[in-house]
């Protein structure tokens, strides 16, 4: 009984071990797990954020777009009342020279006053064209600029959309290959779990065993010891009979 209560001490410390390496394990498959979880959710919030970005920016485009679309029309507009000036002008200065002329060979006075008097309108009208012509140049140029600066910040737009874009796949490689390994660490967590489970159970049979033993010993020890106090009475009461024979 000595020997397989030894034994069976000894099992209980390897089995002891074998579930402190068991619980090790289990909780490293489940730090794992934990990691993997929290790399998942990243990914899956950076994609998220990523796609709310790049459809903000891509609506934002769309207003510049709009904006440019606007401003080149202007610009249009701008050019075509420019050339219809100055075709007006080079007209008014050819009607100006002419009139010049019919002044410097006017036959009579009320001819030449006339002509004088067309001619001083003409010079009003050359002068009203070439401050339209002025002004008009500098609201092109004041609406080129705004269309550089709009082109500017399309173009800035397009790359963040384009280098957001190319940075998907990789979020989503991330999220992809952390999920295959999450699943993996829950299985394994799962194994060693169970692995664990299984080596209490034999821990607590061993220490269920190992206490029945030593009760079975603690009972064998008791009856030996009240064996022995009733050997001596039996002695004494034999010597007391042996006068009377």
């Amino acid at each position: 009984m000595i020997q397989s209560l030894a034994s069976l001490e000894k099992l209980v410390i390897q089995l002891r071990q074998k579930k402190q390496e068991a619980t090790k394990l289990r909780k490293k498959a489940e730090e794992e797990v934990r990691q993997f979880r929290a790399a998942e959710k990243r990914s899956v919030s950076g994609l998220h954020s990523l796609d709310k970005k790049i459809e903000s920016e891509k609506e934002e485009s769309i207003d510049v777009s709009t904006v440019l679309l606007q401003k080149n029309s202007q610009l249009d507009s701008i050019a075509r009342l420019i050339a219809a000036a100055e075709d007006r002008l080079t007209k008014e200065k050819e009607a100006i020279e002419q009139t010049k002329q019919e002044i410097e060979f006017a036959d009579d006075s009320i001819e030449k006053q006339n002509a004088e008097a067309r001619l001083r309108s003409l010079n009003d009208r050359v002068s009203e064209l070439v401050e339209e012509i002025k002004n008009r140049q500098k609201t092109a140029k004041k609406i080129s600029n705004d269309v550089a600066n709009f082109s500017d910040i399309k173009s800035k737009i397009t790359s963040k959309i384009q280098k957001q874009t190319k940075s998907k796949p990789s979020l989503r490689e991330t999220k992809t290959s952390s999920h295959k390994s999450l699943q993996k660490f829950l299985k394994e967590v799962e194994r060693r779990t169970k692995s664990e489970e299984s080596a209490q159970k034999s821990l607590d049979k061993a220490y269920s065993k190992s206490k029945e033993l030593l009760a079975n010993r603690r009972k064998t020890a008791a009856k030996k010891k009240t064996a022995a106090k009733k050997k001596p009475e039996k002695k004494k009461t034999a010597a007391k009979k042996k006068p009377r024979r």
